[in-house]
């Protein structure tokens, strides 16, 4: 099998169980314009390459640390900017987590400790937040503009 160094980025819809039972077709509806006006661009914007994607979320690999939080940053902000009308009980949010580490290349698919952080991060991000590791934060925190708070271990 085929290792290496990624970036790793995880994304889920905040409470979408909860929105598609209010209203399937709308939330569906505003999920895929989401994807093919905004996430998807963003993506392949910063050279992403998605993994695999899941009715409310998705796994993206990139290449550097910068690209996938700089990606990570444009869409939780469009999407606040996109989804600022919306009242709050309907309003879609994702949560995102980044991580930097080895992965495991099987197909299209990959796996390992560097998807697995990730995964775990994206739920601690807050709704419309972004957590990233450590690692991640020590690698961009010179280059990208946006303030970063610790978090801990």
């Amino acid at each position: 099998m085929e290792r290496r160094l990624a970036a790793i980025m995880a994304a889920d819809m905040v409470g979408f169980s909860r929105l598609v039972e209010q209203d399937q077709d709308g939330v569906l509806s505003r999920q895929r314009a989401h994807r093919a006006e905004l996430i998807d661009p963003e993506i392949a914007k910063n050279r992403g390459r998605i993994v695999k994607t899941t009715g409310d979320g998705l796994l993206v690999e990139f290449g550097s640390a910068q690209d996938a939080v700089l990606c990570a940053i444009d869409v939780q902000a469009e999407t606040g900017r996109r989804e600022s009308g919306s009242a709050d009980d309907t309003r879609i949010q994702y949560r995102i987590g980044v991580n930097l580490g080895d992965i495991v290349i099987d197909g299209d698919d990959i796996f390992g400790d560097g998807v697995n952080v990730a995964s775990r991060l994206e739920g601690l991000a807050v709704p419309g937040g972004v957590a990233a590791s450590d690692l991640v934060l020590q690698t961009v925190q010179d280059r990208i503009q946006e303030p970063f708070r610790d978090l801990g271990a």
